[in-house]
């Protein structure tokens, strides 16, 4: 990866939307060069996709609830079991693996505090190996790049 595709990825990560024409004249290239340069990240795997970001009200104003998950153990079958269930779980919009006294961070979408009640008990406790769960609502998202 030289200078050219770390500025593609730079220009892609903040429009997504620009074309050959307008990457080719932002790096110097033709719009064929630039389209190749941007084929190639995606086969290699720098970049992984594209995607719209949303407002809140196209997504039906959901609140948005960080839960922190302690797992019984570190055990590698134990971590692997519970990200492949959470894998499967569509309420949760996005999971990190943290250091400190949690182990996962987790973002979980949700349309107000009954339905969150509902997954907190019948779907977060049940993944595997979960110890506990502290949960934090949302007060106001600020809005921004990412």
């Amino acid at each position: 990866m030289d200078r050219i595709d770390r500025k593609i990825l730079e220009l892609l990560g903040q429009d997504s939307r620009l074309t050959g024409e307008q990457l080719g004249e932002q790096v110097g290239l033709s719009p064929s060069a630039a389209h190749r340069r941007v084929k190639a990240l995606e086969e290699s795997g720098a970049i992984l996709g594209y995607r719209a970001r949303l407002s809140r009200a196209a997504r039906g104003n959901p609140s948005t609830v960080f839960v922190q998950v302690t797992l019984t153990d570190q055990r590698q079958a134990t971590m692997l079991g519970f990200e492949e269930a959470l894998a499967r779980t569509e309420q949760v919009a996005e999971a990190y693996l943290m250091s400190g006294p949690s182990d996962y961070l987790i973002k979980v979408l949700v349309r107000d505090d009954e339905s969150y009640e509902r997954i907190h008990r019948e779907i977060l406790s049940a993944l595997p190996g979960v110890q506990r769960l502290v949960s934090q609502f949302t007060i106001r998202t600020l809005e921004g790049g990412d």
